[in-house]
């Protein structure tokens, strides 16, 4: 009898582990009875969605907010809209822009479309065709008959790297080789003391733009 009831416990005490051990196996799923994640399931969610790429011109459109009253005279969509100007580099962005006519026929004056298109990651001070009609028509005539002066007056209106509102106060040297100084804080700066940014944080595919409401004049 002795030697039957200690089959019997042995017995069950053999059920019990299995028993166990298939309950382990069946929960080795990444949780625990209490719902908390294993590490090896943690690490698994953890790669399973990859942050999303941030150097997609339209995903950099849809994170910047621009800013400023001009931004309500940007077509709301097509081309000329800001999802449609992040897809072009600057210079094919700014034909685009209604507001920026004037300043794409200076560049084409000066050759400066494919330079422009080309460059990588710069920042564009983009005045307005109201801009440059506050300049002397004779005056303005005389720079478009002259490719060095408007080279110089263009390339004064760029900075090479991209300048997020919250780094645009300051000095920052320009392809001229002179500095542009920007007061202020986002939504009201104001560059060399008296160009105002209208619409600010505009992305184009190389470019982020300020349009502006004066044309910039570098040091002679």
């Amino acid at each position: 009898m002795t030697t039957i009831l200690r089959r019997e416990s042995a017995t069950a005490l053999l059920l019990g582990v299995v028993l166990a051990a298939t309950l382990t196996a069946c929960g080795d799923d990444g949780s625990t009875a209490s719902g908390k994640t294993t590490g090896t399931a943690a690490a698994s969610a953890g790669t399973a969605n990859p942050a999303p790429a941030t150097d997609n011109p339209a995903a950099q459109a849809m994170a910047a907010r621009p800013f400023g009253a001009a931004c309500a005279a940007v077509p709301k969509d097509g081309a000329g809209s800001f999802a449609g100007m992040a897809a072009d580099p600057v210079a094919t962005a700014a034909s685009n822009n209604p507001l920026l006519s004037t300043l794409v026929t200076a560049v084409k004056q000066a050759g400066l479309v494919d330079t422009l298109n080309s460059a990588k990651n710069i920042t564009v001070f983009a005045p307005t065709n109201d801009a440059f009609a506050k300049l002397p028509k004779a005056d303005f005539d005389a720079v478009l008959a002259d490719k060095d002066k408007l080279t110089k007056i263009l390339t004064y209106h760029v900075v090479p790297q991209r300048l997020a509102p919250e780094a645009l106060a300051g000095a920052h040297k320009t392809l001229e080789a002179h500095d542009v100084t920007v007061t202020g804080g986002t939504p009201d700066f104001t560059a060399n003391g008296t160009a105002k940014v209208l619409c600010g944080d505009v992305q184009t595919a190389n470019a982020t733009v300020y349009i502006v409401d004066t044309v910039l004049m570098p040091a002679s």
